[in-house]
């Protein structure tokens, strides 16, 4: 699993960032990045106040 941000709906708030166990996720300017190392937890997904990131397969 994966994670997606729709970036039309994301805020760039950046608490998806700081919940992130892995570290996977990363705000720059005006996007938020998604790493290799993301595990699919959903911790991200759950914590975003807009539900701009979801999960998806591989």
């Amino acid at each position: 699993m994966s994670v997606n941000v729709n970036r039309f709906k994301c805020g760039y708030c950046g608490a998806c960032v700081g919940v992130c166990p892995v570290g996977a996720l990363e705000l720059i300017e005006t996007w938020i990045e998604v790493d290799i190392t993301c595990t699919g937890c959903g911790v991200c997904a759950k914590i975003c106040p807009v539900g701009a990131l979801e999960l998806n397969e591989k």
